[in-house]
């Protein structure tokens, strides 16, 4: 599978399999399904309440671990240099395993400076090949690259055909900031999947409207997340890469582009609360 290298020399699999939001009962089979469609990345999160499930699923699988991209984040409750270096070895207790690829926070809320320093150590000590965050704006991204020592390899942020980002990816690429997205498919919303632009485009390729996305984020040197729970859906999702958009199909799409998030702002007050209350002792 097609590649994408970090400012620290690692590559990750450009497409990876989500896991959030997939019942915890489910999760075992849907990580060794995936494993078995072709993935080798895949995505987790302390939130997701289901880094044991994923671990099952990757023990299940019977893959070289070395073959293996695997993602998990530290939740907001833990963001602190402590909480980082505590909530870290839970998180490798449930996945089994000795180390992962990439460690992110989760959220750009609390001592997210201390909790950096910590993921700077664990980095050296080679408990992580890279670390970076998710749902930071610019501005704290570069923030959190001007004053320590590493430059965040990854910011994980929603990118889809409605909220599409092209001036942050712009400016986070310009850091030396790799970027991956989550919610390529906005969960639905707007109704995508029938969405006349993109059918018409899939048409033309005999793909789906949700092949048509990832090969627009794939062709952007964007790593992607897809989710499913089914193995046809898993296999159709990795099939992107044998035809190619025009630019004329490429500004078709940019023409559905809303400019903001198909969920929530990251800085409003009352989503921080939410969060910031949210302690689920992972």
């Amino acid at each position: 599978m097609q590649t994408v290298k970090l400012n620290n020399g690692v590559e990750v699999p450009i497409l990876g399999f989500g896991t959030y939001q997939i019942p915890d009962a489910d999760t075992e089979a849907a990580v060794r399904d995936a494993i078995a469609a072709g993935y080798r990345h895949i995505d987790t999160a302390q939130s997701y309440l289901n880094e044991e499930s994923v671990g099952r699923g990757i023990k299940a699988s019977g893959i070289d671990r070395k073959e293996l991209f695997v993602t998990t984040k530290i939740w907001v409750e833990n963001t602190s240099y402590d909480g980082v270096m505590n909530s870290f070895e839970r998180s490798l207790k449930r996945l089994a395993l000795d180390y992962v690829d990439l460690l992110l926070l989760h959220q750009p809320y609390n001592d997210v400076y201390g909790a950096w320093h910590a993921m700077e150590e664990l980095q050296k000590a080679g408990k992580v090949r890279a670390i970076g965050i998710s749902n930071f704006g610019v501005d704290r991204a570069v923030d959190l690259a001007e004053f320590n020592q590493v430059t965040p390899q990854i910011n994980q942020i929603e990118i889809n055909p409605f909220q599409q980002q092209a001036t942050n990816i712009a400016a986070l690429r310009e850091e030396g900031i790799g970027i991956e997205a989550w919610a390529p498919f906005a969960e639905g919303k707007n109704d995508i999947f029938s969405n006349p632009i993109l059918t018409a485009i899939g048409a033309k390729y005999n793909k789906s409207v949700a092949q048509v996305i990832l090969r627009w984020l794939v062709e952007q040197g964007i790593i992607v997340l897809a989710k499913s729970t089914k193995p046809e859906r898993m296999k159709q999702n990795l099939d992107v890469f044998d035809f190619t958009l025009t630019d004329d199909d490429k500004a078709q799409i940019a023409t559905l582009n809303e400019g903001e998030s198909q969920f929530f702002s990251h800085s409003d007050p009352k989503m921080i609360k939410w969060m910031a209350s949210r302690h689920l002792g992972v």
